[in-house]
């Protein structure tokens, strides 16, 4: 008898770090029944994302509205998922990290008394306000979870320090997967071939908690960076938010080196990561992808759940103060030896291999379903 299992995501971020699984548990149609389970809460980004991939979902919520709350996003998914797992009655549902779309599917599947599987499992910030609401988020699913696939040591040391119920792994990081069949893929554009090599400083923010002068403080920043050092373009990919875009427009677009793009679609993203010099950022995947392409990321938030990047050395938190980002921008690009600190250091994130990981556990533990359900 074959696992019924759903793969379920809504953000962009979510898809590219877990279409690696799902392509992978596709190739053993033997011991699998997928189906794939799209929410739409990053409708635009994540329809780039399963374009690329090629791959049309089996079932499309399509919850999102123009200024939805998270309440109002909330109510949606536990109606739909509800009704859906009530219906399919799968084994076994897997989720990914931390958004609202992750924590109901996997609420919902708890209420149906169906085993979750929670891929990147164990990031902690413990300060449930810093992300918000994803710090809380991520620790309410490990209550509900049966497997807890960890990308590192030191996430699953918190889940056991929590108590978790379920079997914990240790897996890498499917955000590496992604990246390396990426940049295996050819891709160019007009700005990428315009910027000479090692002349790109990439910023990307996006995050709740840096809207409104959080954000303005790191604009003004990368504006006299601009001015500062000519000689590089500053490349950032505008959030679709239109408070972010507004603001972005307001103080950034008159600026000669300083570019403002469209969402680049995840495989030309990865490509202008590649050939950047250093990256801003407070995205959580990229803190992951970038120590992979030796490139030093300045991270634009006061915590991160991200810590073994920053205890190795790929990663430092600068948060959001001016004067703070310029410094340390200013360091990497005249001190040669402090930039090579960076970049000299293998990733804590994983090989490229942790879909292939997550897969395997499965397979080898087809009896607990039988012996459970």
């Amino acid at each position: 008898m074959k696992l019924k299992i759903v793969v379920t995501f809504g953000t962009r971020p979510e898809a590219i770090k877990m279409m690696p699984v799902y392509t992978e548990l596709k190739k053993y149609p033997e011991y699998f029944d997928v189906s794939l389970i799209v929410t739409g809460q990053h409708r635009e980004m994540l329809d780039q994302i399963l374009e690329i991939y090629g791959v049309v979902p089996d079932v499309d919520f399509n919850i999102m509205k123009s200024e939805q709350t998270l309440t109002e996003i909330t109510n949606a998914l536990e109606i739909k998922y509800g009704e859906y797992f009530e219906k399919e009655k799968p084994d076994l549902v897997l989720v990914h990290g931390d958004t609202t779309t992750a924590l109901v599917a996997a609420f919902e599947a708890f209420y149906n008394k169906i085993k979750i599987g929670h891929v990147e499992a164990g990031l902690r910030t413990h300060n449930r306000l810093n992300p918000f609401p994803e710090e809380i988020n991520r620790q309410l699913i490990a209550r509900f979870a049966s497997f807890h696939f960890a990308p590192t040591t030191q996430a699953a040391e918190n889940l056991k320090k929590e108590n978790v119920q379920g079997r914990i792994f240790v897996t890498g990081n499917t955000a590496i997967d992604a990246l390396f069949i990426n940049l295996e893929q050819q891709y160019d554009d007009e700005l990428l071939q315009k910027v000479e090599d090692d002349k790109m400083i990439v910023l990307t923010t996006h995050r709740r908690e840096n809207l409104g002068e959080a954000m303005r403080n790191i604009f003004l920043a990368m504006k006299e960076i601009s001015k500062t050092w000519p000689e590089y373009s500053v490349v950032y990919p505008v959030h679709m938010n239109p408070q972010i875009r507004k603001l972005a427009t307001e103080m950034l677009s008159k600026e000669k080196n300083i570019f403002l793009i469209p969402p680049v679609g995840v495989v030309g993203f990865h490509h202008y990561l590649n050939k950047a010099k250093i990256i801003l950022t407070d995205s959580g995947g990229i803190q992951e992808e970038a120590p992979s392409l030796g490139k030093p990321v300045l991270v634009l938030r006061e915590t991160t759940e991200r810590p073994e990047g920053v205890e190795n050395g790929n990663l430092r938190i600068v948060g959001t103060d001016k004067d703070r980002i310029i410094n340390e921008v200013q360091k990497l690009l005249n001190d040669s030896s402090y930039y090579k600190s960076f970049t000299d250091i293998a990733n804590p994130y994983g090989d490229g291999t942790a879909a292939k990981r997550i897969v395997d556990v499965i397979k080898k533990n087809l009896n607990y379903f039988t012996i459970h359900n």
